[in-house]
């Protein structure tokens, strides 16, 4: 793993530790349930004491709930665009579709994007367009770094290398075209290693990661996740356009081209945190019973650490409620 740490002067510097330790990089949503169970047990401990530590665990904690809910959410299929690429379709998301995204998950002040790299690799003359007109032919590639405030942890440092083509019977235009193409297509790259919202559910061909609902409106229309909505229910869409599409389907019955699925409309951040307060409360042996089902059930790769940051839909809140009251009897 990549971590920047400030250096005497002020400037950010790159290591790459052997072994990075648990401190520089974002707990999983098990280590901050592990946090919060900690803080609790303190408070109930010495009550005196209990408004400082909450706020040094508030501070140290890294992504918030609704940032974990929103990084591990699905990709919305209204944000995908397609293009030909030879003899095929390839899916993509454009350059300021994942700007905004970055702007409404981490905030328009938590994140940080630098070029350190740029290279023009060719440059030749080429014909143009139908009437076959004499132009210029110009690739680049650039290395880009994106840097992610998490709380009071060390930034977290992600870099992507991309590559952009210019064709212009401009010299200068083609250039430019391709210098802004290969940014763009490095920036994309390292922002996909955050998760779905930025690509990430398009490198699996299966793409069971990206919403299936038709028409769920524009990403970057969305709130801001650090600001749940107010007298939200134990779930609530996770777009403007997702909570109409339900309130419809509540009215009339959807076409069969196009039905609503509300299982999978994302969970407000209480909810999450009752079901992991409900988890961290199993015996171990039931939890990893719990565990092994989940991963069955829907599919979490084995790389995966830990399940706890992958539930976010009302179909793993149903899932997980009957599982408990099964193997659970009397369980909340």
């Amino acid at each position: 793993m990549t971590v920047a740490a400030p250096s005497a002067n002020g400037a950010s510097t790159i290591s790459r530790p052997a072994a990075p330790h648990p401190a520089q990089r974002p707990p999983s949503a098990l280590e901050l349930m592990d946090s919060v169970g900690r803080a609790d047990a303190e408070s109930a401990a010495n009550p005196e004491s209990a408004a400082a530590p909450q706020a040094l665990t508030a501070q140290s904690l890294g992504f918030s709930p609704e940032q974990l809910a929103a990084l591990a959410a699905p990709l919305d299929r209204a944000n995908v665009r397609q293009r030909e690429q030879g003899s095929s379709r390839v899916s993509y998301l454009e350059g300021w579709q994942v700007i905004a995204e970055a702007n409404r998950i981490f905030g328009f002040d938590g994140w940080q994007r630098q070029t350190i790299a740029v290279r023009c690799v060719a440059q030749a003359e080429r014909l143009i367009g139908r009437d076959q007109k004499p132009g210029w032919g110009v690739t680049y590639t650039a290395r880009v770094r994106i840097t992610v405030i998490a709380g009071g942890l060390t930034p977290l440092v992600r870099e992507g290398t991309g590559a952009g083509h210019g064709i212009d019977v401009d010299l200068g235009q083609a250039h430019e075209s391709a210098i802004k193409e290969a940014e763009t297509d490095a920036m994309k790259r390292a922002l996909m290693t955050f998760g779905n919202p930025f690509g990430l559910a398009l490198y699996d061909k299966a793409q069971r990661q990206v919403s299936s609902a038709a028409g769920q409106g524009d990403g970057a229309q969305r709130p801001p996740v650090s600001r749940p909505a107010a007298n939200s229910r134990s779930y609530v869409a996770g777009t403007p356009a997702q909570a109409k599409a339900h309130a419809q389907t509540k009215a009339s019955t959807p076409a069969p081209s196009a039905p609503f699925d509300p299982s999978h409309l994302a969970l407000n951040a209480e909810t999450i945190q009752h079901l992991h307060s409900s988890l961290r409360a199993l015996p171990r042996p039931e939890l990893e019973s719990l565990t092994r089902a989940f991963r069955k059930r829907f599919q979490v790769p084995d790389e995966a650490v830990t399940i706890a940051d992958r539930i976010n839909q009302k179909c793993h809140h149903d899932w997980i409620e009957a599982f408990l009251v099964q193997h659970l009897p009397g369980t909340d």
